[in-house]
């Protein structure tokens, strides 16, 4: 505790500050959040779910599905890309850090998918994540 009559005003004196500053930021808070209110656009809870359903599913499809995850929803997508093409993928990131590669294997071995044939899977393997989540969500 401060006996020092020095020591006292300046301790009031950053209260004093610190009290200032504090009331300013409060203003400014409220301006902003008035000025916020005209711009807030309202989003239908089917809009909120959907987008929630397509995060979920970016997810699994960047992480889970590359990572070889043993996730039954995981195992469900692909089960189902496998029956949808009747082939079986794997999904890896190369080294380099460039996009995702499809490999398909085949029985002379694994080949690593030309670009039109890669896009129909990934497109199939979004639909069917995007499927799945919606149906496996509250």
């Amino acid at each position: 505790m401060a006996n020092n009559p020095a020591e006292i005003r300046n301790m009031l004196r950053t209260y004093g500050k610190q009290l200032t500053s504090a009331k300013r930021l409060a203003r400014f808070r409220r301006a902003l959040k008035m000025s916020e209110s005209v711009d807030v656009v309202t989003i239908s809870r089917q809009a909120r779910r959907r987008e929630l359903v397509e995060k979920i599913s970016r997810e699994i499809i960047e992480n889970l599905i590359v990572s070889g995850n043993e996730n039954p929803v995981v195992s469900d997508i692909l089960e189902q890309l496998e029956l949808d093409f009747g082939e079986k993928y794997l999904f890896e990131y190369p080294l380099d850090g460039s996009d995702i590669q499809v490999i398909k294997e085949t029985t002379s071995g694994i080949v690593d998918l030309p670009n039109e044939e890669k896009s129909q899977v990934m497109n199939r393997l979004w639909e069917i994540t995007l499927e799945k989540v919606d149906r496996t969500m509250l």
